[in-house]
């Protein structure tokens, strides 16, 4: 058996191109695998990328807040030149405060323990900063065929929260390639069109995959981070028995809107969080407004069998969106024709990621992803590359979690709280929030 690599990675979206990056710089020989065509194109193209450190666990927020310095400093983190880099921009996130997100008292308590900057914002301010939202409640919030929607309740809301170093990357997939390219500054290795089919293993260990075609490639780790396709992964390397927490591909649509006449939305507008609709948004390019579900109890779950055989084409799921948030901004103009994206979740149990282990030898998992974990990319590469040294270095990480040290923070962190094997967190916003 000749040996391909130190460690197979499965998957080139944001994650497993950050895991690459950070094991090749400490000398690993790593092989990055896909089978899309062109790094960076599966549910991480999809994403909505945005960058926020509002979490509803103080370890979401630490991991969030960290993971922002990265971006901050994409250039300098990758050590490559500016030009050709994927673009953060720093616009700023106003979360609106509401009984559903307990007037974020938790968020803001994490902030303000952690020295991550916020301020509170009244109704006058939201007005000021957003001059086309109107502040009607509508909560809960419901679907165009309830015979209350787009009727308010009654109620105002009371003020919001405004992390003002929040933004988003203006092209995810870039934002993949950019740290494959300087992985392979490093000697990493990448071979796309490469359908993982089996988990090959002898003597209770991983010793690499088979493809497709046949072609068997060989390495002591492999390491899980398929996006959608996890948990098709993990059952072909017979890990799932152990586990508490699963995944499972969640389809969800995206719209996108021009923003109404007389508000440059693109250079002016800021990413929301409203839980009073249910809804998120950000400005995109073009001046449009990009605006995605926060899953409320009126929005059905669709989960598809696997991450390939599902539904392309938007639904009334977009007209519903669209919709809500005229709610909201009453000026908002709803095109007949539907733009916008359609994609999968990598959803966990909880909505918190798996960055762990697995009860097979060498097999790692980095998951569960959830749709909120593109910021966290970075910090999750450094977390899983530290994880892999610490475990194959003889350390039960099942037994005795691996304490992470956030670099930039300087917090310690128990790796723990993202095991696999972990109760379901109650903690969680148990949606797309985190």
């Amino acid at each position: 058996m000749t040996q391909t690599a130190d460690a197979i990675i499965i998957g080139t979206g944001i994650i497993g191109t950050a895991i690459a990056y950070e094991l090749s710089k400490v000398g690993w020989k790593t092989l990055s695998l896909d089978r899309n065509s062109q790094i960076g194109q599966g549910s991480t193209a999809g994403s909505c990328a945005i960058i926020r450190m509002h979490y509803s666990t103080f370890d979401g927020t630490a991991f969030a807040w960290e993971g922002y310095h990265y971006w901050r400093d994409w250039a300098a983190y990758l050590d490559l030149p500016e030009d050709g880099l994927a673009k953060f921009k720093e616009v700023g996130c106003l979360v609106m405060q509401t009984e559903a997100n307990g007037h974020l008292d938790k968020h803001m308590r994490y902030s303000k323990e952690l020295e991550c900057p916020f301020e509170v914002l009244t109704p006058a301010q939201i007005t000021e900063k957003l001059p086309i939202y109107q502040l009607d409640s509508f909560a809960p919030a419901k679907r165009p065929d309830d015979p209350k929607f787009g009727h308010p309740n009654g109620e105002h809301l009371k003020g919001a929260v405004f992390w003002p170093n929040a933004g988003y990357v203006t092209d995810p997939a870039l934002a993949s390639q950019n740290l494959m390219q300087a992985a392979a500054e490093h000697g990493a290795q990448t071979m796309m069109g490469a359908e993982v089919t089996a988990i090959l293993q002898d003597n209770g260990r991983v010793t690499g995959v088979e493809l497709a075609d046949g072609t068997q490639l060989h390495a002591p780790v492999v390491i899980n981070v398929a996006g959608p396709g996890s948990a098709q992964i993990n059952a072909l390397a017979g890990v799932l028995e152990d586990m508490t927490i699963e995944t499972r591909p969640l389809r969800q649509e995206v719209v996108h809107v021009p923003a109404p006449e007389g508000f440059d939305f693109e250079a002016n507008g800021t990413i929301v969080s409203d839980s009073d609709i249910a809804l998120y948004c950000r400005p995109e390019h073009g001046n449009h407004i990009l605006i995605g579900s926060e899953d409320p109890e009126c929005d059905p779950h669709v989960w598809t069998e696997n991450d390939t055989a599902y539904d392309r084409d938007f639904t009334e799921q977009w007209t519903t969106q669209a919709m809500r948030y005229g709610q909201r901004v009453p000026s908002l103009g709803i095109p007949s024709q539907m733009r916008g994206v359609v994609d999968l979740y990598d959803a966990s149990t909880d909505w918190i990621p798996i960055y762990d282990k697995s009860s097979l030898p060498g097999f790692y998992m980095a998951c569960g992803s959830s749709g909120n974990q593109f910021k966290n990319a970075p910090i999750a590469g450094k977390l899983m590359a530290e994880l892999v040294h610490y475990c194959e270095s003889g350390r039960d990480h099942d037994a005795e979690p691996m304490q992470f040290t956030l670099p930039y923070l300087g917090r310690v962190i128990d790796a723990g709280f993202y095991s696999r094997k972990r109760p379901i967190n109650d903690e969680s916003s148990f949606s797309v929030l985190g």
